[in-house]
């Protein structure tokens, strides 16, 4: 059998010293997913604020749905092969950091730069593709 090595563009990123996430920070896809997220994040919040638990039990089993429909959609945007339980080991994205954020604030606010200059990365490939294609075109009129 043959091998056949495509460059798909994945990185990996070590998170806290423990854990790998992997995906390509210039596919416009995942980044399109991952800026939508952000009003995802504001339902998933006012329904979480609007469903004041009966009692502390309730409240915690509240989060932890919490955390798992935050995860559900991270998977969504980068892919099944990223577990973000054992990425950020247990940690609930509903927890809150020692900045006072919680926890799946500090995650996109980490991954917005990486997906920022993915993205212009992706925009220069592309002005660079389209002037390579219009210099080719050029050349070509400018032979007949």
């Amino acid at each position: 059998m043959q091998n056949l090595t495509i460059d798909t563009g994945m990185q990996e990123f070590c998170v806290n010293g423990r854990g790998v996430l992997r995906f390509n920070p210039a596919d416009p896809n995942l980044y399109h997913r991952f800026f939508a997220l952000g009003a995802q994040l504001d339902a998933l919040d006012a329904e979480l604020t609007a469903r004041t638990p009966a009692d502390d039990a309730e409240g915690l089993a509240l989060l932890a749905e919490y955390d798992g429909k935050i995860k559900a959609l991270l998977t969504e945007i980068f892919g099944a092969h990223n577990d973000f339980d054992t990425l950020l080991e247990g940690v609930s994205l509903a927890a809150v950091g020692q900045n006072g954020k919680r926890v799946v604030q500090n995650l996109l606010e980490a991954l917005t730069p990486v997906l920022q200059a993915g993205a212009e990365q992706h925009l220069q490939a592309v002005a660079e593709a389209a002037a390579a294609e219009a210099d080719a075109a050029r050349a070509q009129r400018q032979s007949r």
